[in-house]
């Protein structure tokens, strides 16, 4: 036997053999300290845990609010009480759960509201299945009763409460409390991109303090709005979180031949910060239209190809010509008296009739209320020098053409009302891109006549986030956007902003 042999074999039999046989070995266990916890870390963790009790303290009044509703009117009804109050206790809890369960307080900290009113309503539509099934499998007839008045009841009620407690957090965003301290790392053009999208901090919760370049030496971004120091380089990024008391680093782009980079990154703010964010330039996809996975170790990102025919565009339709026709109702009502305040105010029609480009290149006429003097057009190449419009756009904030009660009427968007025939026709959409003229759409280039593949729209994402005031590629941008990442629910969103602009407009001229 060699040395070592009987050394394993003494080891078998008799442990305390093993010093006399190999005295000069001596085996040491060593243990990495567990990273302790920042201040910056631990202030985030604290008001990120207020924030989830004070939603689910919400959740749960409201839920009990509706579960005693309905125990109250089925003991009215004549219900035993102990049953009722059981049942109804059960339901409660089961609710409750499921929320927790769904996590739906954390996307209420930094999601959008759409994937959070969709959660909070898969988890009480899963809270309510589960309890029909015990229901049928108990025997319990009159639990029908309970469920038929205690969901819309609560499902309601704590929509109402969240979209009341995220327009509560989005205010105090503003005022800089509750925010994530971020600094973002990457390539000049990606830490830009990325800086732009998150300004202002609104609903995203993320406040830029500083940016390590991988790619140029800069001292500081200026992006027009907001100035952000650049500090740092690849290797200090964790010690440039940490002096910045940074609780969340996105990484908006990695460096070359540094396949390991992130992960050794998220080791160094191990204890640190709360979370490391990878952002890649997909730009202007929306989350529905990507999905995670791993093969064998590789992450993926998978990206559903955009369509523009089939069902969700033939329920679109019919989404329009309902919501059409009953816009149309006060339209009609409302049309003699604007009508009247239009012909007093210049003389000429109180229609306004042009022709648009809409689907496919097909031209329409659109029609509006006038707001402009009836010789507007011919007036129009004399002003083409004092031209303030975006790319191919012409506007003017003091255009002459337009008529006194015409400024009032585009202030408020009111010109636009008629456009819902247009919609009604098929001609148009209640949301979608801007209808261009035929002048513009004939300077298109490939990618901005994708803006033609669906129907245009009385309001979208230009009108509502600045309109005049948005530089042609921004507008453009947007108009791409909605092209590929429509939904119901998102016009829907885009329909109660278009409400809140025409109170509260801005860029509209």
């Amino acid at each position: 036997m060699t040395s070592v042999e009987n050394a394993l074999s003494l080891t078998r039999e008799e442990p305390t053999a093993v010093a006399a046989v190999v005295p000069s070995v001596r085996v040491e266990t060593t243990t990495a300290p567990m990273p302790r916890v920042s201040a910056t870390l631990e202030h985030r963790l604290h008001w990120e845990r207020a924030h989830r009790a004070r939603l689910g303290l919400t959740d749960a009044a409201v839920i009990a609010i509706a579960s005693g509703v309905a125990s109250g009117i089925q003991l009215h009804l004549g219900e035993p009480p102990m049953d009722v109050v059981t049942r109804a206790a059960l339901l409660a809890a089961v609710w409750f759960a499921t929320l927790l369960a769904m996590r739906t307080s954390l996307t209420a900290l930094f999601g959008s509201s759409t994937a959070e009113y969709r959660g909070i309503a898969h988890a009480s539509g899963l809270a309510i299945g589960l309890m029909a099934v015990m229901a049928l499998l108990l025997g319990w007839d009159s639990m029908r009763l309970t469920v038929l008045i205690t969901l819309p009841m609560g499902l309601l009620g704590l929509l109402m409460s969240r979209w009341s407690w995220r327009r509560w957090l989005s205010n105090q965003r503003r005022h800089g409390r509750f925010t994530s301290r971020t600094l973002v790392v990457g390539n000049r053009d990606e830490v830009e991109y990325a800086v732009r999208a998150l300004e202002p901090i609104g609903m995203s919760g993320y406040q830029i303090v500083g940016a390590t370049l991988l790619d140029a030496n800069a001292r500081e971004l200026d992006l027009g709005r907001t100035v952000v120091p650049v500090l740092g380089n690849l290797t200090s990024v964790a010690r440039v979180a940490a002096e910045l008391r940074a609780d969340a680093v996105i990484v908006a782009g990695q460096p070359d031949h540094e396949p390991d980079f992130v992960k050794r990154l998220s080791w160094q703010l191990e204890g640190m910060a709360a979370e490391l964010v990878l952002c890649d330039r997909l730009a202007d996809v929306v989350a529905s239209r990507l999905s995670f996975a791993t093969v064998d170790g590789l992450p993926m990102i998978r990206m559903r190809i955009a369509e523009y025919e089939g069902t969700r565009h033939a329920v679109k339709r019919v989404f329009d010509v309902i919501t059409a026709a009953l816009a149309l109702v006060p339209i009609v009502v409302m049309t003699p008296l604007l009508g009247l305040l239009i012909k007093l105010d210049s003389p000429g029609p109180v229609f306004f009739f042009q022709e648009r480009v809409g689907r496919d290149g097909k031209p329409f006429q659109i029609v509006k209320f006038r707001s402009m003097h009836a010789d507007a057009e011919q007036r129009l190449a004399a002003l083409k020098a004092s031209n303030e419009g975006a790319g191919l756009l012409f506007k003017m904030k003091d255009d002459p053409r337009i008529t006194r009660v015409g400024r009032i009427l585009r202030k408020l968007s009111l010109d636009e009302l008629p456009q819902f025939w247009n919609v009604l026709a098929g001609e148009m959409s209640v949301v979608g891109p801007r209808p261009p003229l035929p002048s513009e759409v004939s300077d298109y280039d490939d990618d901005v006549a994708r803006r033609l593949y669906v129907r245009p729209g009385i309001t979208g994402l230009w009108q509502v986030s600045g309109r005049s005031d948005l530089s042609w590629a921004e507008s453009v941008r947007l108009d791409l956007r909605y092209v590929e990442n429509w939904s119901i629910s998102n016009d829907l969103r885009l329909m109660w902003s278009t409400a809140r602009a025409m109170v509260h407009p801005s860029g509209a001229y």
